[in-house]
């Protein structure tokens, strides 16, 4: 909601709120004015005196006129802020928060501590913005220090500065010069983030959001909630995020909340502030011995509250306990919010122990969260029956009962709102706006479907079923549609490529995407970029925005100076200040410089020309493979040859895109002959394909489909060693596998010290068990020193399993079993119940059928299926199968296991029956039919 307020008319909103904050702290060391409106007697001031009686300790407190300035922040800007956390959320609180505002001088000056870097090499020195470091005390103990500074503040304000408006105007003041020393030392809203003691009571009330508060998971909107923003001098707004927290509040403060649920700091902020709050207002029962005290509002303009620091700090049941105040304070509060703590935790301990055990594999989660929601409700209803009490009882009885009305109403509101959430529901709308985007971008017809209604204003589920119904929305729209979602994913850092089968299962569910298409998403996005799937580079949302504002700059700069990129840009002197700025306000490391120069340079030529220098490489690795070392080894050389030929597929197709985008350049038509000259087998496939053919112009098509004369090069030893070892590190564990496997066929030595890093690293334990078994086989060992590499291998080559998900493809193996026969030994009979699917691994064997006319004897070679008739229909076999060799070697795999692969993997279904039916075909011609 006020997310979308325009920038530079919330930069006066502040200025406005900061100016009258500084008005009321200036007030509390000067103010002759105010004080005559509590005269005694005033003909139309509300705060006027009377000559009741307000017995502290049983003794009446003697009254005199007040400046009121401490009354107002008491009385009414807290309480305000209150209200505004939990109905319109921190992305208001944040925006106008007056000392947030005072936070930023040091950044507005251009004034913050910085860290000079030096590149070793080249001798190029840069600064970069200080940020707190995640792995630091602070960055790791920041909620609780923030909350021991808000449990010092209300100590402070019952001991000192409740009435003293000296020490509440020194207090205040050192707040801001601590706020403005934060914002030089530390970038972003490092203040707010890290020490601010209003930031755990944001929490409380704000999260997961406010009651009129916008959903930033599904926004389409860059800049989201209270994040920092900046205003270019043609008046866009453009993200200032240098990431100084992730997840952060001002982002997405529903991320950040159900991020953090079960972490221990949470329930020990939540239940501790409202113990905390419920001691605050009950010490002053506590101490005066009546609640008069309180409400009256004498304790904001008590004479004495110094002169009484060591006087009884407690009266219980008409006695003074001899504990002086200053001590009793800190033991009151300090109990109450231990046993909040303590008792809340207790709570939810029980209930979550009833949940687990109706149900041991129930989530938590949302036990966790309505507990959380309670406490938020009970803490605010608690503490707006006290607090702004005094100045509202002196309002008529109906603007009290109307002013109780409003904060009942709006808290239950909200506490229906937030019952429903939990991170499921979260999780679905988020990746449903995600998907609301790609489709967006696709521009399908929507209109007859929506009756008026834009895509923005869909639920999350309304997404799904019209994705579900959209007739144009065909299954390579919805294969471009997934990935864009995956893309997105990847790059803020809400998934990973080892968590994002799981994260994104939902969805895949919707869509009805595979497993396998998934996998293939996730290389096609490495082939486009590399980067995303890299594990070395650390990506979260906050990054990418902070990285997408860096970029945005630069950009500008560029279009300021009519420059098309970044390789023709050679910046002035004052330029290349401008530059240097930018990269400190936006923390920028040499590193993420390098990524956001790649990102800058990735689309057109330079994009092509990358594409196809990795095109080469997968080229050259193929022709590795036909070593004449390796002809011996050449089921295993499949494997990995398959896996070559896949990635020079996905570039091929990924080049075919990008070259109709090509301007009419001598270095495209350069790199167009190159092509032609790798001209890798997937190259025909993929012009013979209309809808990438009509889209080339003419003379690319001609010059790509003239033939090459053959001139086969053998490769060196040395070429296919350096291949199979740079395979060593493929994602696919076969392929890895696989290829340490042709290493120790080529050279022991170097597979034995190769197998000495992979055992020690962190890989999957088909590339450990084969690096241990090489270490141990001695110079060219033979597959079947490799049980389950061998068991793989054939399941790779055979019809069924060729191209099944490498870990579909491991459980399998691990349910296989290889079993030997003698020439003439009967592998099955007929009439036996079929148990298992089998495949010829090694040597020959016939099925010897029994018909009218004679028995017809069918050969089988390696890697032949031998009974998937009887085992789709599980049926008792007919025929026998007769080993004709001597050893014949089966592989043999369970019917429970091939059953439960075709329930779960759709496209092993279809293939299977695609692979059966031609089968059938051929046995029907056989048989004259």
């Amino acid at each position: 909601m006020f997310a979308t307020i325009p920038e530079r008319q919330m930069h006066w909103v502040r200025w406005v709120l900061t100016v009258g904050w500084l008005l009321i702290i200036a007030s509390l060391f000067y103010d002759p004015w105010t004080a005559a409106l509590t005269e005694p007697g005033h003909p139309w001031s509300l705060l006027a005196l009377t000559d009741s009686c307000v017995q502290v300790q049983g003794q009446c407190v003697v009254q005199e006129p007040y400046p009121i300035g401490a009354t107002i922040f008491w009385g009414a800007v807290v309480p305000a802020g209150i209200f505004i956390l939990l109905i319109f959320g921190h992305e208001l609180w944040r925006r106008i928060c007056p000392l947030s505002f005072l936070s930023q001088i040091p950044r507005a000056l251009g004034k913050q501590r910085q860290f000079r870097r030096e590149n070793q090499k080249t001798g190029k020195v840069r600064f970069e913005l200080a940020k707190v470091k995640p792995d630091s005390w602070l960055g790791r103990n920041y909620l609780y220090f923030q909350f021991a500074y808000l449990f010092v503040g209300l100590c402070g304000r019952i001991l000192f500065f409740n009435a003293d408006r000296l020490v509440l105007g020194s207090w205040l003041v050192f707040t801001i010069l601590a706020a403005i020393a934060v914002g030089y030392f530390y970038g972003g809203k490092s203040w707010c983030q890290y020490f601010c003691p209003m930031a755990p009571v944001q929490t409380v009330f704000s999260e997961p959001r406010g009651l009129l508060g916008s959903k930033a998971h599904m926004s389409d909107s860059r800049i989201t909630q209270s994040m920092c923003r900046t205003v270019t001098p043609e008046g866009q707004e453009q993200s200032a995020c240098v990431a100084c927290q992730s997840p952060c509040l001002d982002i997405d403060s529903e991320r950040t909340y159900w991020d953090g649920l079960h972490a221990p700091q949470e329930s020990l902020m939540r239940y501790g502030y409202l113990g905390l709050v419920v001691g605050y207002f009950v010490y002053y029962y506590l101490y005066a011995g009546n609640w008069d005290y309180y409400f009256s509002g004498v304790w904001n303009r008590d004479p004495n509250q110094l002169a009484s620091l060591m006087s009884p700090g407690l009266y219980l049941f008409g006695q003074p306990i001899g504990l002086p105040k200053l001590f009793a304070v800190p033991l009151v509060l300090g109990a109450f919010t231990l046993a909040g703590i303590g008792l809340g935790r207790l709570l939810t301990a029980r209930a979550k122990a009833r949940l687990l055990q109706r149900n041991p594999n129930a989530s938590t989660d949302l036990v966790q969260h309505r507990f959380f929601a309670m406490t938020t409700f009970i803490a605010f209803n608690f503490f707006f029956f006290f607090a702004g009490r005094p100045l509202l009882r002196l309002t008529p009885l109906w603007v009290q009962f109307l002013f109780d009305g409003i904060i009942l109403f709006a808290s239950t509101l909200w506490l229906q709102q937030s019952w429903g959430r939990s991170p499921a529901r979260y999780s679905r709308e988020n990746l449903a706006g995600r998907l609301r985007k790609q489709l967006t971008k696709l521009r399908l017809d929507t209109s007859r479907f929506l009756e008026g209604r834009s895509l923005e204003e869909l639920s999350a589920d309304e997404v799904y079923v019209l994705a579900k119904v959209l007739p144009d929305f065909t299954q390579e729209k919805r294969h471009q549609a997934y990935k864009g979602v995956v893309r997105d994913a990847l790059a803020e850092g809400y998934a990973t490529t080892a968590n994002s089968l799981d994260v994104l299962q939902q969805m895949r569910r919707e869509l009805d995407i595979s497993e396998n298409e998934h996998r293939q998403v996730l290389e096609e996005l490495g082939i486009e970029d590399p980067d995303l799937l890299s594990p070395d580079r650390q990506r979260s949302l906050e990054n990418q925005i902070r990285l997408s504002g860096y970029q945005r700059s630069l950009e500008r700069l560029l279009r300021l100076q009519s420059q098309p990129n970044l390789a023709s840009f050679e910046p002035s002197p004052q330029e290349t200040e401008t530059l240097q700025a930018l990269r400190s306000e936006y923390a920028i490391s040499p590193q993420e410089e390098d990524w956001v120069l790649q990102d800058l340079e990735a689309e057109g030529l330079p994009k092509a020309q990358g594409l196809l220098a990795r095109l080469s490489q997968w080229v050259d690795c193929a022709e590795a493979l036909t070593h004449p070392t390796l002809q011996d080894h050449e089921q295993v050389v499949t494997v990995v040859r398959d896996a070559v030929v896949r990635k020079q597929e996905l570039l091929v197709r990924s080049l075919l895109k990008t070259l109709p985008n090509l301007p009419d350049h001598p270095d495209t038509a350069a790199l167009v002959q190159s092509l032609h000259q790798l001209a890798p087998p997937a190259l025909a496939t993929w012009l013979n394909q209309a809808s990438y053919r009509d889209q080339l112009p003419l003379e690319v098509v001609k010059t790509l489909t003239q033939p090459i004369p053959a001139n086969p090069i053998p490769p060196s030893p040395q070429a296919t060693i350096d291949h199979l070892e740079n395979l060593l590190t493929h994602y696919n564990p076969l392929v890895a596998a696989a290829s340490l496997y042709l290493l120790a066929q080529f050279d022991a030595e170097r597979a034995t010290m190769q197998a000495e890093k992979l055992r020690q690293g962190d890989h999957p334990p088909l590339v450990q068990d084969t690096a241990a078994a090489v270490l141990v086989a001695g110079n060219h060992p033979p597959l079947k020193a490799f049980p389950t590499l061998e068991k793989l291998v054939y399941l790779h080559n055979s019809d069924f399993f060729h191209r099944l998900a490498p870990h579909t493809l491991i459980a399998l193996a691990q349910q296989a079993e290889v079993r030997t026969h003698t020439s003439g030994e009967a592998i099955t009979e007929a009439g036996d119940t079929c148990r298992e699917l089998l495949i010829l691994m090694a040597g020959e064997a016939s099925i010897h059928y029994q018909q009218p006319e004679g028995t017809r004897v069918e050969q089988f070679h390696p890697g032949q299926t031998l009974d998937e008739l009887e085992v789709l229909a599980h049926r008792d076999l007919e025929n026998t199968i007769l080993a004709d060799s001597d050893p014949t070697r089966i592989l043999a795999i369970p019917v429970d296991a091939f059953d439960t692969l075709l329930d779960k993997d759709p496209d092993f279904a279809r293939r299977v029956l695609a692979l059966e039916s031609q089968r059938l075909q051929v046995l029907m011609n056989l048989s004259g039919i």
